[in-house]
């Protein structure tokens, strides 16, 4: 299945966008290979708001926050999950708004490190950050005119999670589903095998559109959704296609599977194989010696 992206995108930075009944987008200007155009926060409601993903420490973003805010209640902030271009400005945004903070929980990796291992994502992890409420998985959060329910999608993250917005078909997908790319999967901090148990999570639902973390809408979810499942797979054959053809290191393959690539990506990337490679040695179509590593060798 091919898989289309869309990366027609008009930010309007400093502004705030009306995107469905009593939703509006506020867009940081922190454009980036890896945020694309910068990070989507979303205002929810009319009179008392919740607010998702207030973005990283930025004084002209908090600014235009508090400006469409208009100094009306903001009862909640969301934070789909804790890299710094979505958590940081949530701690100072709760302090002036007295809003409480929800998330899945704090920052972690989705498995501890192995010896000797660096997680090269470290600095990319908002440490500090700390919700007031540990959302559930399928929990349901009421406010004044609106429900968030949180549905945990590990993958991308260990504590990522999407708000839907009930009695609604709009889903806010954060950075697990997004209309310009794929989501980056990087150990320790993500996982392959969890991230693709989560995409078959959301295709269960019928959501009709996708608010994300970057970019625009995901119009029509499952028939993205799909083709993101057959791009992962068919990334898992190109892996192993290179294996096979005698490639035993990662750099190896990145060199030749994503030679199209920007190199500014391919540090990302050699982490996206590295997740892939962890799931195909768990499923033993993949060998290596001791567990899957960045400078481990890879035979069948």
């Amino acid at each position: 299945m091919n898989l289309v992206f869309d990366k027609v995108f008009a930010p309007h930075y400093g502004e705030a966008i009306d995107i469905a009944p009593n939703i509006q987008r506020i867009t940081v200007n922190n454009p980036s290979p890896f945020t694309f155009h910068g990070t989507n926060s979303y205002l929810i409601g009319n009179d008392t708001l919740a607010l998702i993903d207030p973005g990283p420490i930025d004084e002209a973003h908090k600014t235009t926050l508090l400006r469409t805010i208009g100094g009306r209640p903001v009862s909640h902030i969301f934070v789909s999950h804790t890299h710094r271009d979505h958590s940081p400005l949530a701690t100072v945004l709760k302090e002036e708004l007295g809003a409480i903070l929800v998330a899945e929980g704090p920052h972690r990796s989705s498995r501890p490190l192995h010896t000797g291992e660096i997680n090269f994502l470290d600095a990319s992890g908002d440490t500090e950050f700390m919700p007031d409420i540990c959302a559930a998985d399928n929990s349901l959060i009421e406010g004044d005119g609106w429900a968030l329910r949180s549905i945990h999608t590990p993958g991308h993250t260990a504590n990522h999670v999407v708000f839907a917005l009930e009695g609604t078909d709009i889903l806010f997908s954060a950075d697990h589903i997004m209309a310009w790319a794929t989501s980056i999967v990087a150990p320790p901090d993500g996982s392959m095998s969890d991230y693709m148990a989560s995409l078959d999570r959301l295709l269960k639902r019928h959501d009709k559109v996708f608010f994300p973390g970057h970019g625009g809408p995901v119009t029509k979810p499952k028939t993205f959704m799909r083709g993101l499942k057959a791009h992962r797979k068919m990334r898992e054959r190109a892996i192993l296609e290179r294996v096979k053809a005698g490639d035993r290191t990662i750099p190896a393959m990145v060199k030749v599977i994503y030679r199209e690539t920007d190199p500014r990506l391919h540090g990302a990337a050699a982490l996206s194989v590295l997740a892939h490679l962890e799931d195909m040695v768990a499923r033993g179509l993949v060998r290596t010696e001791g567990s899957a590593a960045i400078d481990g060798a890879y035979w069948v």
